[in-house]
């Protein structure tokens, strides 16, 4: 567990550096975070992969989703759960570092989670639905068809049934057995996440307009408006003892509310360059953990005076573009998040591009690739990688677990292949 004494210490020590503990190891940015109640840490990455932190030692890595992790949530009894781009979830037992059983069935980016405490999973997916789980049979009790967009965020209620938040703007309640029940609000613009206390009766949300709002949850009367000249909110989280809740926004703020009044007790740019997408109190209430475009998740104070930033630096991909030839350009925007051009891949969604050219697909050693990709007779040339980015890498190679996207101007793609090799050693 972590020892509190230390991260203490730590603190106070860093206080006159101000600079933040990290949880460094990722190779992509951080898109959750989760706390157990012994104060073990998840981290969920879009470099594919999962990292469990215990006490002040190395990490365990957790890996086997086949595309960005989205979400993770400590399920009790030595498991843990995360949700995936690869429209798929996986348990993890913590103590091997192995996964024990995949759920399938969403048909998009599994987005959020949560965990009933009572052997049952709760899933928000892009597909326009959610869904509730049972863990030890490994098999879907109900699925939430309803919401006309995206479904970002989910929680559960006492009575086994849950509050979905979508991009169509509203928040639903629905039973156990997946019934509809009733529509808790109608924001209008699309809410993104989602914290509730079903035995003070109010629910929070966050919203892409900016909207940060605190309703009740019988009557969807709002009891507090938030609100701040920033937008999205993206990550909500809520102390143990509910007491605060801290909100993050896609400016870099982290703002911390006391519950008692929702008041706003302190309001910080906890990163200069990119959002907030995960937050999560430590177990004993005094800090914050929060991740976004940095690789690494940062632990802060929510009380002091320390007044620390996530990295300074903007990531390759942020670069301004008149700093940059088109070839490179397209690289940076399009490539950098997975890709290294030089050594190993390190902890990437996506395998060194050093050599790139000449090698067979899916053949580098130390990545593990789709069975896609490591099933064809691809050799990457001029012509293929023009080919992969023109037709899209899910058409070129269907079963891919490289991310839709096409490069369509002909120029870009002989920009970005002239880029390449002039700078992967070939």
């Amino acid at each position: 567990m972590w020892r509190y004494g230390l991260i203490v210490a730590a603190l106070a020590c860093r206080a006159a550096l101000a600079e933040p503990l990290v949880f460094d190891g990722h190779g992509g940015p951080i898109m959750d975070v989760a706390v157990g109640p012994d104060g073990a840490v998840l981290t969920a990455s879009f470099d594919n992969s999962v990292g469990f932190w215990r006490g002040d030692g190395a990490p365990v890595w957790l890996e086997g989703h086949g595309a960005a992790v989205n979400s993770a949530v400590f399920l009790g009894g030595g498991l843990a759960a995360s949700g995936s781009d690869d429209f798929a979830i996986e348990i993890w037992d913590l103590q091997a570092g192995v996964s024990v059983r995949r759920l399938e069935g969403h048909r998009g980016k599994v987005m959020s989670l949560a965990a009933s405490g009572e052997g049952r999973l709760a899933s928000a997916s892009w597909d326009g639905t959610a869904a509730i789980w049972d863990i030890a049979r490994g098999a879907r009790v109900a699925e939430l068809v309803g919401h006309k967009g995206n479904v970002n965020g989910v929680v559960f209620l006492e009575h086994g049934g849950v509050l979905t938040a979508s991009s169509d703007g509203t928040i639903r309640e629905w039973g156990a057995d997946g019934a509809p029940r009733r529509v808790v609000v109608r924001h209008g613009f699309g809410v993104n996440t989602l914290v509730l206390n079903e035995a003070q009766g109010w629910l929070a949300y966050g919203a892409v307009d900016g909207g940060t709002r605190v309703v009740d949850l019988a009557s969807g009367a709002v009891l507090a408006d938030l609100t701040l000249e920033r937008r999205p909110v993206l990550a909500m989280a809520a102390a143990p003892g509910m007491e605060q809740i801290a909100v993050g926004d896609g400016q870099g703020y982290i703002m911390v509310v006391e519950t008692a009044d929702w008041s706003i007790s302190r309001d910080f740019r906890a990163a200069k360059n990119g959002p907030i997408w995960a937050l999560a109190y430590t177990a004993d209430g005094l800090s914050v953990i929060a991740g976004g475009i940095d690789d690494r998740a940062y632990l802060f104070p929510v009380a002091g005076e320390i007044e620390v930033q996530m990295s300074q630096g903007k990531q390759d991909f942020q670069r301004a573009p008149e700093t940059m030839s088109n070839g490179e350009r397209q690289f940076k925007r399009k490539c950098s998040v997975c890709h290294t051009l030089t050594g190993p891949g390190g902890r990437r969604a996506g395998p060194s591009l050093m050599g790139i050219f000449g090698r067979q697909a899916g053949q580098l050693e130390g990545y593990s690739f789709s069975q896609a990709m490591a099933g064809s007779d691809l050799v990457w040339s001029e012509e293929t990688i023009d080919l992969l980015f023109d037709l899209g890498p899910d058409n070129y190679v269907p079963g891919s677990k490289m991310p839709m996207q096409r490069i369509t101007s002909a120029q870009d793609r002989r920009d970005l292949v002239e880029f390449l090799r002039e700078t992967t050693g070939e």
